[in-house]
């Protein structure tokens, strides 16, 4: 099916929200970039707005209803991971149901319209928009980054000087018995002296 190439990028962008989300600790759920200004998402926002967000387009622009709350009864980091685990999986096993004709069909984007197919590669755009705001409250808060697409400064600096990519977890099933704890990540080498930025300060 020709558009297998948006089914596999969704289950491996649902496993990359949750990754991030599992690097934040309990304790971080408050923070945001700047404390004194409300118009950047605190964690525990971004991770509502994932939730509410994406449940929103799917349901309304691509009538996939997963007949569940958006949000977890209990708004904790664990709950966030796990109902979106759940909630994300549904949506997958629909959308990997639907045949040819469904991803080239029309359907409103707003006030516009749309292909389904259009619309999904623009949720997974807004998807990972948010994501890498996420990252950066990471290295806001001094945390170390796994591997999210490709090499970090934490797992041995920059791709064209061959540092690995090293993912937290070897997937989703690995991620969620770590829970609640999420310790139990890979192994991190650092930068080994190795430069993280093209720009280094000499």
């Amino acid at each position: 099916m020709r558009y297998d190439f948006l089914l596999e990028t969704y289950a491996t962008e649902r496993v990359k929200v949750l990754s991030v989300w599992s690097e934040f600790r309990d304790t971080d759920l408050e923070f945001r970039p700047n404390p004194n200004d409300p118009r950047g998402r605190s964690v525990h926002e971004q991770m509502v707005h994932q939730c509410v967000s994406e449940d929103l387009w799917l349901r309304t622009m691509l009538a996939i209803d997963v007949s569940a709350p958006p949000l977890p009864a209990q708004e904790t980091r664990v709950e966030f991971i796990r109902r979106y685990a759940e909630d994300s999986a549904k949506r997958l096993a629909v959308m990997q149901s639907r045949d040819e004709s469904w991803w080239e069909g029309e359907t409103t984007f707003f006030s516009v319209k749309r292909s389904v197919a259009w619309v999904m590669t623009r949720r997974i755009a807004h998807t990972a928009h948010h994501r890498g705001q996420q990252m950066a409250m990471l290295r806001m808060l001094g945390r170390d980054l796994h591997s999210n697409y490709g090499p970090t400064a934490d797992t041995g600096g920059l791709m064209q000087q061959h540092a690995p990519t090293i993912y937290a977890y070897q997937g989703l099933d690995e991620l969620l018995r770590d829970l609640p704890a999420s310790t139990h990540k890979s192994p991190l080498p650092g930068a080994q002296g190795k430069p993280i930025t093209e720009r280094p300060k000499l």
